[in-house]
């Protein structure tokens, strides 16, 4: 079976989230770790994932001066994430400073615009009410400076491919397996199901809340897995 799922461990119970792990490993890609896992455990809790499965995207989405930026990924690289995350919008030097960092052992993915915003909350903070036309600048500078890959909204993903090719990884998050009427407490604006998003050239689904919290975490990621083989 061809991997392509990244479970996001967005729990704050520790014991809860080893054993989803342990469950899980056989079925998914990797497993994500962003900040609500990694500020209430840290690395001895990143080391406990690790070991029980090594393919770790660390998503701390680093946005600061390069200098900055630079020595956190310095850091971040001694703990051998598979993928880490930085945001498009520090600039181009932010970029080409974290682009160095690349290697076979972490690869550097650029955010370009979170999933979370719709077109009234780019045009209030980025000038600009077309997310399509801000995404397709964001993968452009990101293809210009060497990054590794995209972090995307699965509604951008043909976007960036045509922009960016077939070089670059493309991990997108915002997927909902089935299709249901809008839930207010998900924050997700811009959303599609696994197939869909395969199929416009995904490489990497990023899937948390549809697995983790699901009565039965393991039998609802192998359906996925099966609806996009």
């Amino acid at each position: 079976m061809n991997k392509k799922i990244i479970v996001a461990l967005d729990l704050d119970d520790i014991n809860k989230t080893l054993k989803l792990v342990k469950e899980l490993k056989k079925e998914a890609y990797a497993f994500k770790i962003g900040h609500e896992f990694f500020y209430n455990f840290g690395i001895n809790g990143y080391k406990k994932i690790y070991n029980i499965c090594p393919k770790i995207f660390l998503d701390l989405k680093l946005h600061d001066i390069p200098n900055t930026v630079q020595k956190g990924l310095k850091a971040i690289s001694k703990l051998k994430p598979i993928f880490t995350t930085i945001h498009i919008s520090g600039g181009d030097e932010m970029q080409k400073i974290s682009a160095l960092k690349n290697n076979k052992k972490t690869n550097i993915l650029g955010v370009t615009i979170l999933t979370s915003l719709d077109n009234k909350q780019t045009e209030k903070y980025y000038k600009e009410k077309n997310v399509n036309i801000l995404v397709k600048k964001f993968a452009n500078y990101a293809k210009k400076n060497n990054l590794s890959g995209l972090v995307c909204s699965p509604l951008e993903i043909n976007i960036v491919r045509k922009e960016v090719g077939k070089e670059m990884v493309l991990v997108v998050p915002g997927i909902r397996p089935e299709k249901k009427s809008k839930d207010k407490k998900d924050d997700q604006k811009r959303t599609l199901t696994p197939k869909e998003a395969i199929n416009l050239g995904a490489d990497f689904l990023v899937i948390g809340r549809p697995i983790i919290e699901s009565k039965n975490p393991l039998e609802t990621i192998k359906k996925i897995n099966h609806s996009i083989q």
